[in-house]
């Protein structure tokens, strides 16, 4: 959704970050080899790109990106960096642990989205965070299953103790009431990050507008999706009502920014 609403340019400079942020989740997830090597191949590889001689095609489609707008490199190692982790770190203890694993894996792209639009201040920055990490939970609240399947486990070790959850009841089906009790605590953080994120809409026009106002809208649907399930992610895929999408693009959109203590109505 939020991608159609672009010019072909800004379409163009978008799937070229996502490109690069599904390599390294690719190298990092999936790869059957030595994967802190070839995750350090590309870092070497965004190097080359920085200097104009990428090879990897994914890679080499950064290179009109990096040079036309000047995007810094460390949010690109951040999210290589997301995918060391990975190989190290299998559980989180406390929520801020998870919140600074998502630093690294959700944060960066929401950053460079902004600088793709010229629109990156550090205020800007922060309530991007916000809006990505949000993201970056809920995803974990999706996959619980399929993550449980690969040894990993992101939601709070002190999160599921409170619930009563243990690790064989993240890959049931369908979903224990523990669990759903854990999916209910992470989804209402995660729509509160997401309402706190959303004040950027108001310092945004245009494009970098409707953009981030989709990424927040599909958010938000998802979690209603979830919702709407029980908090049991384990049946057929939950997918967003368009009704829902729609109205909270909307609700968004119409955003204004906050008035000034004694301005002029």
């Amino acid at each position: 959704m939020a991608l159609c609403l672009l010019p072909r340019r800004r379409r163009r400079d978008l799937l070229a970050l996502y490109g690069f942020a599904r390599l390294a989740d690719e190298l990092g997830d999936a790869l059957a080899g030595d994967r802190l090597a070839a995750l350090d191949a590309l870092e070497a590889e965004l190097d080359r790109a920085c200097a104009g001689r990428a090879r990897h095609p994914l890679v080499r489609r950064l290179e009109p990106l990096l040079r036309e707008r000047g995007l810094p490199r460390d949010p690109f190692v951040r999210l290589i960096d997301a995918n060391r982790r990975d190989q190290v770190v299998r559980r989180y203890a406390t929520w801020e642990e998870l919140l600074g694993y998502c630093a690294l894996s959700a944060s960066p792209l929401g950053e460079l989205v902004l600088h793709v639009f010229g629109a990156a201040t550090p205020e800007r920055i922060a309530l991007s965070d916000a809006i990505c990490t949000a993201l970056q939970v809920i995803e974990h609240c999706q996959d619980v299953a399929e993550d449980r399947a690969r040894d990993r486990i992101y939601l709070p070790r002190e999160d599921r103790e409170r619930c009563g959850c243990g690790e064989d009841d993240l890959a049931r089906a369908p979903a224990s009431a523990p669990l759903r009790s854990l999916l209910a605590l992470e989804a209402g953080r995660a729509r509160a990050l997401l309402r706190r994120g959303e004040p950027l809409l108001a310092q945004l026009a245009g494009p970098a507008r409707w953009a981030v106002a989709a990424f927040a809208a599909g958010g938000h649907a998802a979690l209603d999706a979830l919702g709407r399930a029980g908090f049991d992610p384990t049946g057929r895929p939950l997918r967003p009502r368009r009704r829902d999408l729609a109205a909270h693009a909307v609700r968004l959109l119409l955003r204004r920014r906050p008035r000034a203590a004694g301005a002029a109505p």
